[in-house]
């Protein structure tokens, strides 16, 4: 018999709030990160983010550790996982596994030219700086698969645990807003010159943000926030950068992660989506649900309040879906006014209260890459 895999603890470190409940209070109240920024260390010219003030980052982290030896991400990540590691109380042994997701990391060491700089812009090395101040047992495991990979992660977490070579796994994700990143979306003209506007007719492109979050995945149901049912991910190589017309990878990716989850379509009653923004993401989405009987359902993006948060993205929005879940609140798509995508889909416009038992969490990402994994609520 296969094993059943839950979602035992949650966290976030994000411009809302440094714990889930203070992000939830934040989503409800309709406070956005995204904010106006001019600094020339970035961007030679203003543009609109979602970045975590330095101090708010070094205040928290001296509350846990006087080291001065960690990167700023790796403040993030270690400050995201502290609470749900001491409050799990399980042992770091051989059956407990560590994955650390991420896009970029550490790329930011890459201005100091030197072997040392060079060497802990490596992401081995990010996530075991990350694992040795824990001390986890096992060696580290790094997902990096664009912008996938942070809900990717927790498919990994998923067949680890099935596998029976873990009983439970740790998982952080995250990533920074930084020079190299803001240069890279604004060389695609993919940045937009306002907060980001999902599935909206005047989108323009993304605003980027930073957060990292964690969870603990086990095969233990005692205290479980929500079981993982059903995951799949589909590589269409459609593209470097740009997705599939037809949302082929998508569309698959979410196909079989119900077939997985053993329901139908109509038993789904939220999508947490991508939705960037981008005038080709948003689109692709739309055709993809379209194409599998979705639309109808309830769908909401989150890059209105956080940006796009890279590696981060799918773990910090599975976070707030489960939170969507056991609270029976759909959360806004903030930034969404009028339609802007050829197929009709149900964009959440406010917030409300509603019953559900199922959730579909998306993604997708550069080279073609998707991922969607199916949730339940613990009964």
């Amino acid at each position: 018999m296969i094993r059943e895999v839950y979602i035992n603890e949650t966290n976030c470190i994000t411009p809302l709030g440094f714990d889930v409940a203070s992000n939830i209070e934040a989503i409800v109240r309709g406070d956005s990160g995204i904010q106006l920024h001019q600094d020339i260390a970035l961007m030679p010219i203003q543009f609109y983010a979602s970045i975590i003030p330095d101090e708010k980052i070094k205040s928290a982290f001296e509350k846990i550790s006087i080291d001065t030896k960690y990167s700023r991400l790796e403040k993030m990540m270690i400050l995201a996982l502290e609470p749900i590691i001491k409050k799990s109380g399980i042992e770091l042994n051989s059956k407990t596994a560590f994955i650390l997701s991420t896009t970029k990391g550490n790329v930011t060491a890459l201005k100091n030219d030197s072997e040392e700089s060079f060497n802990s812009a490596h992401l081995d090395v990010l996530a075991k700086n990350v694992a040795d101040f824990f001390k986890f047992q096992t060696q580290p495991i790094v997902v990096s698969n664009a912008c996938v990979s942070g809900i990717l992660a927790v498919s990994v977490a998923k067949r680890m645990i099935q596998s029976e070579l873990y009983d439970t796994v740790f998982v952080v994700a995250g990533d920074e807003v930084s020079e190299f990143v803001l240069s890279g979306f604004n060389s695609f003209q993919a940045m937009s010159e306002l907060p980001c506007k999902p599935y909206s007719k005047n989108r323009t492109g993304v605003s980027l943000g930073e957060a990292t979050a964690a969870v603990l995945i086990s095969a233990e149901a005692k205290n479980a926030k929500i079981k993982v049912i059903g995951d799949s991910s589909i590589n269409d190589a459609n593209h470097i950068s740009g997705p599939s017309r037809t949302g082929e990878g998508l569309f698959r990716s979410i196909q079989n992660a119900l077939k997985e989850a053993q329901i139908e379509v109509d038993k789904i009653d939220y999508i947490s989506a991508h939705g960037t923004a981008t005038p080709f993401n948003d689109e692709m989405e739309a055709i993809a649900l379209n194409r599998l009987g979705l639309q109808n359902v309830p769908i909401n993006s989150l890059k209105g309040f956080y940006g796009h948060t890279l590696g981060a993205s799918g773990l910090l929005e599975t976070v707030i879906g489960i939170e969507s879940v056991n609270q029976n609140m759909l959360f806004e798509s903030k930034g969404f006014d009028e339609m802007g995508v050829s197929e009709s889909i149900n964009v959440i416009e406010k917030n409300h209260e509603a019953n559900i038992e199922y959730f579909l969490k998306t993604a997708s990402g550069f080279g073609g890459c998707n991922t969607a994994v199916v949730f339940e609520k613990m009964k």
